[in-house]
């Protein structure tokens, strides 16, 4: 059994007209293809929640910063439509760039606020092409549900803020972000880590939970993000981009754990860029955290080695 596939919005309306005409609740799951099993974690949760689900590929232009980085992105829309038939994804819409930026397009939504900073700071006009993008995958396919990953907390905070900003009637749902058994967060990048780089990679999630534990247990902000960073960079990353503590809610930069707050980080690692961000709060204990992290990714195993390299 196949998954149908539609490319075209008059297409994708026809399809959801009729569920709506049947009383479905429609469930979107935004991806740019080259699904791992972060995104089959997304639709299976859609599924659980909705009647019909709907997930996109789009390789979106415009929140590149690279034209390199843009032809070297994964393109496997066959190998796509094979992992999500077997869920039972009712439909994959595949937009053509014209089909989504026809001649003359003009408008770009823009995000302030919890764009600026973090990746905003580091990819300029990134988050208005999200931004843009997720606003028309909205309203072309009239969703009630959309689904997203936490891995990219910013992005998560950036569609809220759209979604309330605009009255848009969808709910966005975050998912948990799922890992490797060695911690690694799953991503479409991580393709292109070679064997050794591979190895390393898992270091940075290490880092991140280690030091969310000290916050947790009152260790002060800026003397522990700077040993964070000082222990990414001896794990074998080149580049820390940032390191930073925000809160939870509204991603406001904290010089102190006094809230449910999010340690993100972005680092390259050879050519590879990767994010990653971890909860802590402090209200929880150690132990506290180190289950719940593992209660969110189960077959974490924690490595204990890094920053001591």
């Amino acid at each position: 059994m196949s998954v149908p596939i539609v490319r075209t919005v008059a297409a994708l309306r026809e399809i959801v007209a009729a569920w709506r005409r049947s009383g479905a609740r429609v469930a979107v799951v935004p991806t740019m293809g080259a699904l791992h099993e972060g995104h089959l974690s997304l639709v299976r949760s859609a599924l659980q929640t909705a009647d019909r689900v709907i997930v996109t590929l789009f390789i979106n232009p415009k929140q590149f910063n690279s034209a390199a980085d843009l032809a070297a992105y994964p393109r496997t829309e066959n190998e796509d439509a094979a992992k999500l038939a077997p869920l039972g994804a009712h439909l994959l819409y595949v937009p053509d760039p014209e089909e989504m930026y026809p001649a003359g397009f003009a408008t770009t939504v823009s995000v302030s606020g919890v764009s600026e900073g973090l990746c905003g700071a580091f990819r300029p006009g990134h988050f208005d092409g999200v931004a843009t993008v997720v606003a028309k995958l909205f309203l072309q396919t009239g969703a009630d549900l959309a689904f997203f990953g936490e891995k990219d907390f910013q992005q998560l905070h950036v569609v809220n803020r759209m979604v309330r900003d605009l009255n848009i009637p969808v709910t966005v749902v975050p998912c948990p972000t799922v890992r490797e058994a060695d911690g690694l967060a799953l991503s479409s990048r991580n393709v292109r880590l070679s064997p050794a780089e591979r190895s390393v990679a898992p270091k940075l999630a290490s880092v991140l939970l280690e030091t969310a534990e000290r916050l947790a247990n009152g260790s002060p902000v800026m003397p522990t993000l700077y040993e964070a960073r000082v222990a990414i960079l001896a794990a074998g990353y080149r580049e820390v981009e940032y390191l930073e503590l925000r809160a939870e809610t509204d991603l406001q930069s904290l010089a102190g754990l006094d809230r449910p707050a999010r340690l993100v980080a972005a680092a390259w690692l050879g050519e590879t860029r990767l994010i990653d961000n971890i909860s802590t709060s402090p209200s929880v204990s150690s132990s506290e955290q180190v289950r719940g992290v593992e209660t969110r990714s189960a077959k974490w195993v924690l490595q204990a080695e890094v920053g001591k390299q």
